[in-house]
């Protein structure tokens, strides 16, 4: 998990709406809507990431396809402090 979220938050391109995403879902499940009304980005582009952090295992969807709240694995919260190291390198 520690390797993924280096590569996904400081090894490629969109790594910091990553962790603005993941920062907002730590507060409380939201939908893709929801992140892209909060975060002032194209729904497009939060369905995307949301793909990647899905793919990664930090992310996972509940609920139908409308509307589906995402939520942080718990193996991502096992990681968190590894989040919080790599986002204090970010510019």
């Amino acid at each position: 998990m520690e390797k993924a979220l280096w590569y996904l938050i400081a090894g490629t391109r969109g790594g910091e709406n990553r962790a603005r995403i993941i920062r907002l879902l730590q507060q409380r499940p939201r939908n893709a809507n929801q992140l892209a009304d909060n975060l002032d980005i194209g729904y497009n582009s939060v369905r995307h990431h949301l793909d990647m952090l899905e793919d990664h295992d930090v992310v996972e969807p509940g609920g139908n396809d409308y509307g589906e709240l995402y939520f942080l694995t718990d193996r991502f919260e096992h990681h968190e402090e590894e989040f919080e190291t790599i986002t204090e390198h970010l510019d």
